[in-house]
C-alpha cells in the first residue's frame, strides 16, 4: 500500500471518531451513522450499542507482521469475536467506538487500511488464495491484485461512485474468487494473461459478469479497472440505491449495449496517452523444502518443491480470539511462511516444510472435521443490522446435531449460509445455499430459510441455485440428516449421489418445504 494512502485515511479519522461519539450519545440515527461509517470500514453492530471494524486484507493475504499487528489488537483490546468474510476480509466485532477509531490508526502503520471496506467505494480487492503457491495455476494473480488495490484507493477521494465496486482476480478456472460474478473480474488464463469480466454480482437480481474483453496482458489491467470506475459513474443508477450495483446496468443499457459503453470508455483511457502500465518486479520465492514429508486431509502440496500449505476452517469462519496468537508463536521463526484467507473463510497456513505443516496441522486441529463442517456462514442477524436470520447460530446447531449422526466425510456437501437474500454467504452458488426469511404460519411469523441447491462457481460452468422453497430454520436439521442418511446409504458422497438422484432430493426436501 502507498505511504500517501494511509497518511490521507489516517488524517480523516478525528471525523471518524467525533461522528462515532455524536452516534453513541444518541444525537444521530443509526441511518445517518451507518451513511458516515461504512467509508471507515466500520458499522454499528444490531442494537447500537458496538461496532464491527473491516480489515481489508488484499487478496487474503496475511504475513506475520500483520498477524502479530492482529494479535496484539486483540490482547489490547480485549477483542471477543473476529470473523472471516467471503472478501477476504477479517472482522473485528463488540468493540466499542473509540477502540474502533484507535485500531483504524495503528492498522494503517501496518499496512492495512480500512478505507473503503464499507459504503460506496472499491472494496477488498480478492485473489486466488493459493496464488503463487498452486499447482497447476495459469500465473500468479497476486502481484496484479496488490497493484489494483493500491490504484482503486486512489478513487476514494476522487470520484463519487453509485454503490460498492467489487474487484477480483482468479488464477485458475476453479475461480475461487468469484471474479466472474464480481463487478469486475480478471480471469488468468494458460496463456499467461487475463480474460475480463464486469457487471456480475450476487444477491438481489443476480448477474454473472459480462466478457469485456479477453486475452489482455497482466500489465494492463489499471485501464480496464479505470474504465469500470468511468463506466459506473456514467451509467450507474445514483437515484435508487437498491438498483445501484454494476450488474443492473446489464439490465437498464442491455448486454450488447454495456459491453459498448465499457469498451467506449476503455476506448477513450487508451487514447488519452496516460499511462497505466504496471511496471511490476516479481520475485519467485526461493524457498523450497528441506526433505521432511507430511499427509493429511488438511495438508496441500505446493508447486514448490518440497513445501505444504495446511487448510484450517474455523466452524463458522469464526476463529476463537486467541487462535491468532497460537498460530503467531508456531510460526513466528518459519522461514517466509504467511497466511491466505479464501472467499469460503478458510485459512490457509502456506511455505511450509514437512516438519513445520506438523506443527501447524497440531495448532488448527481444532477446525472443521470434514466437508460439511467447512460450510460457509455470514456474520448473521445477531450482529448484522439488515440481517434477518443468526446464521452463527444455525451453522453452530447443525454442526452439533449432524456431528451425532457420524456421517463419513462427504456424505454432507459444503453449504452457503446467508442471513439474508443480500449473499454474504454466497448461497446463490452452492451447492446447498439456504437464506434467512419469515414464514406465516397461522398468521405468526416463524423463522425460515429459503433453499437454493445446485449453485456453482467454477468458470465455465457457472450457475446459480434453483430457489426450491422455503424450510423452518427448526427443520434444517432434519433435512439435512435425512438427506445424510440417503446418501450414506448409496455409499457415496453427496456430490456423486445428486447426479443421479435429483428427484430423491427433491422429494426429500418437498416433505419441510413450506
Amino acid at each position: 500500500m502507498k505511504t500517501e494512502y494511509a497518511q490521507e485515511f489516517k488524517a480523516e479519522i478525528d471525523a471518524f471518531k467525533e461522528m462515532t461519539e455524536r452516534f453513541y450519545n444518541k444525537e444521530i440515527t443509526a441511518k445517518e451513522y451507518k451513511g458516515f461509517s461504512g467509508r471507515y470500514g466500520s458499522y454499528a453492530q444490531r442494537g447500537g450499542e458496538a461496532s464491527m471494524l473491516r480489515l481489508r486484507m488484499t487478496g487474503g493475504r496475511i504475513t506475520k507482521e500483520k498477524l502479530k499487528f492482529l494479535v496484539d489488537c486483540i490482547e489490547q483490546y480485549e477483542i471477543t469475536k473476529v470473523h472471516l468474510t467471503t472478501c477476504q476480509t477479517i472482522q473485528l466485532h463488540n468493540l466499542d467506538g473509540v477502540t474502533a477509531g484507535d485500531i483504524m490508526v495503528k492498522a494503517a502503520d501496518h499496512d492495512i487500511i480500512t478505507w473503503g471496506g464499507g459504503g460506496d467505494f472499491p472494496r477488498n480487492v480478492m485473489a486466488s488464495p493459493l496464488s503463487g503457491a498452486e499447482p497447476g495455476e495459469y500465473f500468479d494473480v497476486m502481484p496484479y491484485a496488490q497493484a489494483a488495490a493500491d490504484y482503486l484507493l486512489s478513487f476514494i477521494n476522487k470520484v463519487k461512485m453509485p454503490r460498492k465496486l467489487k474487484v477480483g482476480f482468479s488464477n485458475s478456472t476453479a475461480n475461487e474468487t468469484h471474479a466472474t460474478f464480481r463487478d469486475l473480474g480478471f480471469v488468468a488464463t494458460k496463456e499467461g494473461r487475463f480474460d475480463v469480466y464486469s457487471a456480475g454480482g450476487l444477491g438481489a437480481n443476480p448477474r454473472p459478469g459480462l466478457c469485456v474483453a479477453k486475452g489482455i496482458r497482466p500489465e494492463k489491467v489499471l485501464y480496464y479497472i479505470k474504465a469500470m470506475v468511468e463506466t459506473f459513474i456514467a451509467y450507474g443508477n445514483y437515484e435508487n440505491r437498491a438498483k445501484a450495483r454494476t450488474r443492473y446496468m446489464q439490465i437498464t443499457l442491455g448486454q450488447k449495449k454495456y459491453i459498448a459503453a465499457y469498451r467506449e470508455k476503455l476506448d477513450e483511457i487508451l487514447e488519452s496517452g496516460e499511462d497505466l502500465d504496471l511496471k511490476l518486479v516479481i520475485h519467485p520465492m526461493d524457498k523450497t523444502g528441506d526433505g521432511s514429508v507430511v499427509s493429511d486431509r488438511r495438508i496441500i502440496s505446493q508447486k514448490q518443491d518440497g513445501l505444504y500449505a495446511v487448510s484450517y476452517h474455523p466452524v463458522g469462519g469464526t476463529p476463537k480470539p486467541e487462535k491468532w496468537k497460537e498460530i503467531y508463536e508456531v510460526i513466528k521463526e518459519m522461514d517466509q511462511v504467511e497466511l491466505r484467507l479464501s472467499p469460503d473463510a478458510d485459512l490457509y497456513i502456506i511455505n511450509c516444510t514437512g516438519d513445520e505443516a506438523k506443527k501447524v496441522l497440531e495448532v488448527t486441529s481444532d477446525g472443521a472435521r470434514d466437508l460439511f463442517e467447512s460450510s460457509v456462514a455470514c456474520i448473521g442477524a445477531s450482529i448484522c443490522q439488515v440481517g434477518i436470520r443468526d446464521s452463527q447460530n444455525l451453522m453452530a446447531v447443525l454442526t452439533e446435531e449432524m456431528r451425532k449422526m457420524d456421517f463419513g466425510d462427504g456424505v454432507l456437501p459444503k453449504i452457503h449460509i446467508s442471513g439474508c437474500p443480500s449473499s454474504c454467504g454466497t448461497h446463490q452458488i452452492g451447492t446447498l445455499g439456504f437464506h434467512g426469511g419469515v414464514k406465516l404460519i397461522d398468521k405468526v411469523p416463524v423463522p425460515a430459510f429459503t433453499l437454493h441447491v445446485n449453485g456453482c462457481p467454477e468458470e465455465g460452468k457457472e450457475r446459480f441455485g434453483d430457489s426450491w422453497g422455503v424450510i423452518l430454520e427448526e427443520d434444517i436439521p432434519a433435512f439435512l440428516k435425512e438427506v445424510g442418511e440417503a446418501v450414506s446409504g448409496e455409499r457415496t458422497t453427496f456430490e456423486r449421489w445428486f447426479t443421479g438422484h435429483r428427484d430423491q432430493l427433491k422429494a426429500i426436501a418437498g416433505k419441510y418445504l413450506k
